[in-house]
């Protein structure tokens, strides 16, 4: 019987009848979907591939039941389960309704969470109707932001709240190995252990999986995978695409080039392809979130558009591990887990070029004044030291706003006055716990 069939592949992933399984606390989202839990509306958790979707479904649930929810009032659908597949996709997810209503019998509130939802044609329709008859909370994951942009741009306009999930950032990172930095003092006592754990943040990045791999081997191959799956499935198969050699090329060139300012028209000449095929395609790994790009600065949006753009990857173990990269590249790495920083905070960031073509690596936006950010592997080298510290007073005769200027580094923090600015000059370390 079909529904026979579905309740065991139901019965696999729930928690109704046995403990769920242990997980590591990500805080800062889980509070973030507990708040926008409490609006009602639908919850869109997004973001890459392995990032850590599933994990924190796992753990609103708990919360869930923690708060008096029965188990089996919570139906969890990982829609990435190849079972799925011998079932009549557009009349999946009202059987899988269906199937848990009979068999499991919730009574009271109930809560609906969809794991990898774009794998379902129509899925939007069937999310817009059960938010209509209001018969329980939903939660859906995704990794592609564009097919689900589309969806719900279509389906369910303001309706829904999203959380966009990045890899561990580097204080996430040192919790899941048991290193807690509260205050300075922390980082201070524990500062030995912090470095080392940094230059392996650096090297193979913050997937969950991988930062609690020791082998090196095994997470160097476990990044490959990931690599593919995301090229693979999120993106040929999404689009239906027949020849992706271009597509592998430029997302291995544009890994490869982390932190690099690239323009399309250099792109399609360097590819031999044309600037409609080029920017399709950085669409494409936009939104399987593989890579990021950042706008250069100008009070006009047009020229903000056309302008040459900033590549950086979702990843610096990705960028490290599957790019044709030969050679260390610390200062690329550094500015790229900056500026996922920088989205994980929620910052209006942007780089900005002075009009004699000086560069500034992120110009953050906000209300009182402009926040100006190097970053810079060492300050050691006087001539590097000179530019790096020259560059804020000519941005401050050009910007409309105060400035406040950042070095990031790896050497000891300090502030400094060049040009009747005080500028500060932070470890990166202490910027990232701290």
């Amino acid at each position: 019987m079909e529904k026979d069939k579905i309740f065991v592949i139901l019965s696999d992933w729930n928690a109704w009848n046995k403990p769920l399984p242990p997980t590591f606390s990500r805080p800062l989202y889980e509070q973030e979907i507990a708040r926008k839990a409490k609006s009602g509306e639908v919850i869109v958790i997004k973001g890459v591939r392995r990032s850590g979707k599933s994990t924190l479904l796992t753990n609103e649930i708990k919360r869930l039941q923690a708060g008096g929810m029965p188990a089996k009032n919570i139906l969890f659908v990982n829609l990435e389960d190849q079972r799925f597949s011998l079932f009549e996709p557009l009349t999946l997810l009202e059987k899988i309704k269906e199937t848990w209503l009979e068999y499991v019998q919730p009574q009271g509130d109930t809560v609906i969470m969809l794991d990898e939802v774009q794998n379902i044609p129509q899925w939007e329709k069937w999310v817009l109707k059960e938010y209509e008859i209001g018969s329980s909370k939903l939660y859906v994951t995704g990794s592609n932001s564009q097919l689900l942009g589309v969806e719900f741009g279509t389906a369910l306009t303001g309706r829904y709240l999203d959380v966009e999930v990045y890899p561990l950032g580097f204080k996430e990172f040192l919790l899941f190995h048991a290193v807690e930095i509260h205050s300075r003092a922390d980082f201070i006592q524990q500062q030995l252990k912090v470095k080392q754990l940094f230059r392996r943040y650096v090297a193979f990045g913050g997937f969950p999986k991988i930062a609690l791999t020791d082998d090196e081997l095994l997470a160097k191959e476990t990044l490959k995978v990931y690599f593919d799956s995301i090229l693979l499935r999120d993106i040929v198969s999404r689009h239906k695409l027949n020849n992706f050699a271009v597509l592998q090329e430029l997302s291995l060139f544009l890994l490869s080039n982390n932190a690099t300012l690239n323009a399309y028209n250099k792109l399609k000449n360097t590819f031999n392809v044309s600037f409609e095929r080029i920017r399709e395609y950085v669409e494409f790994l936009q939104g399987a979130y593989l890579i990021f790009t950042l706008n250069k600065f100008d009070y006009s949006y047009k020229k903000q558009v056309v302008n040459p753009k900033k590549f950086y990857a979702v990843d610096t173990g990705l960028s490290n591990n599957v790019s044709f990269s030969v050679s260390a590249k610390i200062a690329q790495n550094l500015e790229n887990i900056v500026f996922l920083e920088l989205k994980r905070r929620h910052e209006n960031a942007f780089y900005y070029k002075t009009a004699n073509n000086l560069e500034v690596d992120f110009l953050v936006e906000r209300d009182d004044c402009y926040e100006l950010i190097q970053v810079c592997a060492t300050l050691q080298d006087s001539a590097t030291r000179q530019r790096e510290l020259r560059v804020f007073a000519v941005a401050a005769a050009e910007l409309h706003k105060p400035i406040k200027p950042l070095i990031l580094t790896l050497d000891e923090s300090e502030t400094v006055v060049q040009d009747g600015l005080s500028i500060d000059i932070r470890h990166v370390l202490e910027w990232l716990c701290l």
